[in-house]
């Protein structure tokens, strides 16, 4: 898989549901003609945005499988598939791999803290069970450690561990790993509003919540970030940074939800234990789209 298709911008798409909480499939296709429609170079299901951890094991491979199908190639699809059990993410990764995933992204282990032996070893066992492209993902917001440039570089020694989706927040690590990565390992944002500086500093995309209401806006400032334009890619992350803050009024994907419901594209369903946007920041939410000109 040629890994330039991942230099860019990634959707971490949401995933819709019924208000039965079944997933909304034809919902989900349109979304993903939205955001190749937009530009995107790539497209990342059942990631966190895509209320992951709420899926089975069935239901995420059916996805996977809706986004490979409504793709047809037009983009990558880079599948989301980690979790706190070894053995468990590489059977999803394997089906990631099956309904025909280009690669995989696999959040670190969350809650059980696994020592630096413990993460090499995890990633070690997604990386022979599955011959694809894989992708750290680095997130220590949600998962409770972080994985230091030292080891990550440990593990990036493992032959198709290709690069890294780093959501730390802490711009100094990731410039280290910029300075320091193998060559060939791509350092792709995880943070909306770091996107520009970080692409800036070297990296080589970013995998994007914003997307999902924005993807032309959003494609086109990592663009022109790594064509070099900063004039214009700064009026863009201008236009867009109070919704890529507002976004995160609450947990993600709650307010990215009820963003897409008042832009019309769908309704704003979760499943447990997500619950809907608080109304007192729903006007925050609205601002947030009128100052980007999305309603």
């Amino acid at each position: 898989m040629e890994l330039n298709r991942f230099r860019g911008t990634g959707t971490a798409l949401v995933t819709p549901f019924t208000q039965d909480g079944a997933i909304d499939e034809a919902r989900f296709v349109a979304h993903v003609e939205d955001q190749i429609a937009g530009g995107v170079e790539f497209l990342v299901p059942c990631g966190t945005t895509g209320e992951a951890a709420t899926l089975s094991a069935d239901e995420q491979k059916r996805l996977i499988g809706l986004t490979v199908e409504a793709a047809q190639g037009r983009v990558a699809v880079m599948a989301g598939a980690g979790g706190n059990r070894t053995d468990e993410v590489v059977d999803r990764a394997r089906a990631a791999r099956d309904a025909g995933a280009d690669a995989i992204l696999s959040v670190s282990p969350y809650y059980n803290k696994p020592t630096p032996s413990g993460l090499y070893r995890h990633y070690e066992s997604i990386a022979n069970a599955v011959a694809l492209p894989i992708f750290v993902y680095n997130v220590p917001g949600r998962t409770g450690s972080n994985i230091a440039p030292e080891t990550l570089f440990r593990i990036a020694e493992i032959d198709n561990i290709r690069g890294v989706k780093e959501a730390s927040g802490d711009v100094e690590q990731v410039m280290t790993i910029i300075a320091d990565r193998p060559a060939g390992f791509l350092v792709i944002s995880g943070d909306d509003t770091l996107t520009l500086p970080l692409i800036a500093a070297g990296a080589d995309g970013l995998i994007s919540v914003v997307a999902n209401e924005a993807p032309a806006m959003t494609s086109d400032l990592v663009r022109a970030a790594l064509a070099g334009d900063l004039p214009q890619a700064r009026e863009l992350h201008y236009r867009l940074i109070r919704l890529m803050t507002a976004n995160f009024i609450e947990s993600n994907p709650v307010p990215v939800k009820a963003a897409l419901e008042m832009m019309g594209r769908g309704q704003a369903h979760y499943r447990l234990p997500l619950a809907p946007l608080q109304e007192s920041n729903s006007e925050a939410l609205r601002q947030a789209l009128l100052q980007a000109g999305l309603i």
